[in-house]
């Protein structure tokens, strides 16, 4: 995927990962009782927060990096018919290791 959105600041964008939609047991699950996604992958970083003395802090996330993020956390936005969520680093609470 060819990103279009630049993060600013210390924001960044996630693309959710879907939730399996059967439980354990073979049931299938509609739509309104599945939980949002709290994990995905990094598409885009931003540059880095600015700190009160004028340097700018680097983020810890790189694009590829699969993280766990806060369930309510960030703006959902749609880009070519992909959901995608830009989070701000703060809002990422893990990295995954692959």
């Amino acid at each position: 995927m060819v990103v279009k959105i630049h993060p600013l600041a210390d924001r960044v964008l996630v693309k959710p990962m879907e939730k399996e939609e059967k439980t354990k047991s073979g049931i299938y699950l509609p739509d309104t009782a599945k939980e949002k996604p709290q994990e995905g992958e990094v598409l885009a970083v931003g540059p880095g927060k600015m700190a009160d003395d004028g340097k700018r802090i680097l983020p810890d996330l790189k694009v590829g990096d699969r993280v766990i993020y806060a369930k309510y956390g960030g703006t959902e936005i749609k880009v070519d018919d992909e959901d995608l969520i830009i989070l701000r680093e703060s809002d990422i609470l893990a990295k995954k290791s692959k």
